[in-house]
Parts: structure tokens; C-alpha cells; sequence
């Protein structure tokens, strides 16, 4: 009876190779190569068959990275700095704008002070001047009622000095007679006394 060839034996990977071996009793067409490979250990990323792969996944990778910052992370990184950008400027130019301010208020604070200094020494000026011809008219009207109760006090005193002048001849005419009658015995009329006083005046 002939021998029915057997069946070669089927291309499988290497785990079912073993699997397959243990069971049968025989090895596959591509055990020996398979194992060969395995036992190698080398990557597969650096066999040249795997590049082409490689290099359509990189490239599709490249172009959604790309898409990615063109259209999503570069916009919004932009309009972040253009807000900080827009921020700066508009913090510099109210800075600006409150320091020029400043600078007018305290021109026009000094513009005031000084008017304010102007006003002060022109009202001391008048206050002044006032009070000083407010004393002279007090002066005068005190000089004037002393000069008044001086003239009064003279008329006073040349009435008085009249009267006592008027008196001291009276009693003069009255003490000549007096002596010459005591001297003499005989009393002189009053027109002689009179006279006679007079004359020794």
C-alpha cells in the first residue's frame, strides 16, 4: 500500500508554531525562519519594509500638530498677547494721561497759591493803610480837642488872672488908703488911691 503524502504543514505564527509543533509532532514552513526573527530581537521601527508607514503616520501626525497650532493653540496665544499688548498700552497711556493731569493741577495750585499770596499782600497793604489813617484821623481829633481844652484853660486863666488883677488893685487901692490915713490921718479919695496905685504899677 503506498504511503498518502501528508499535508505540509501550515504557515503559522510563531506562538501557534509551538502550539502547533507540540501537538503534532511537526514544525511549520516558517517556524524556523520565525523563530530565527524572533530570537533576533531587533525593532521593527528600524527595518527598512516598516519606513513607508512610519513616514505616512509621521506626516499625518505632522499635519494634525500643524492644524492644531495654526488653527487652535497659535490664535489663542496671539490674542492673549495682543490683550496683554492692548493692556500695557492702555496702562501706559492712563499713566500718561493721569500724569499730565497732575502736572496741570499742580501748575494750577501754584497758580492759585501765588494769587492767594498776591491777594494776602495786597489786603495787609490796604488793612494797613487803613489802620494808619484811621490813627492819624484820631490823632488829629485828639490834638484837636486838646488844642480846644488848652484854649478853654487859657481863656479860664486870663478870666481868672483878669479877676485876680481886678481884686489885687481893689485891694491895693484899699491898703493905700489905708496907710496914708494911718500915716498921715487923713484918708485919700479913692480916685487918688487909685491913681497912685496905678502909677506905682
Amino acid at each position: 500500500m503506498a504511503a498518502t503524502p501528508s499535508a505540509p504543514p501550515p504557515v503559522l505564527p510563531v506562538e501557534q508554531a509551538v502550539e502547533y509543533a507540540a501537538e503534532t509532532g511537526h514544525v511549520p514552513a516558517n517556524a524556523a525562519a520565525a523563530a530565527a526573527e524572533h530570537d533576533a530581537g531587533g525593532l521593527p521601527q528600524f527595518e527598512f519594509q516598516h519606513w513607508a508607514g512610519q513616514a505616512a503616520y509621521l506626516l499625518i501626525l505632522f499635519a494634525i500638530l500643524y492644524v492644531l497650532v495654526a488653527k487652535v493653540f497659535a490664535p489663542r496665544l496671539r490674542r492673549v498677547i495682543d490683550e496683554r499688548a492692548e493692556t500695557v498700552s492702555s496702562a501706559v497711556a492712563t499713566a500718561r494721561s493721569v500724569q499730565t493731569e497732575a502736572v496741570a493741577q499742580a501748575d494750577a495750585a501754584k497758580a492759585d497759591l501765588e494769587k492767594a499770596r498776591a491777594d494776602a499782600r495786597a489786603t495787609a497793604a490796604g488793612a494797613k493803610a487803613r489802620i494808619a489813617a484811621e490813627i492819624q484821623a484820631r490823632q488829629a481829633q485828639e490834638e484837636a480837642a486838646v488844642a480846644a481844652r488848652v484854649a478853654e484853660a487859657e481863656k479860664a486863666i486870663a478870666a481868672t488872672r483878669d479877676g485876680a488883677m481886678a481884686h489885687a488893685s481893689a485891694i491895693a487901692s484899699d491898703t493905700t488908703r489905708a496907710i496914708v490915713e494911718r500915716l498921715t490921718g487923713k484918708a485919700p479919695t479913692a480916685a487918688e488911691a487909685d491913681a497912685a496905685v496905678k502909677g506905682a504899677a
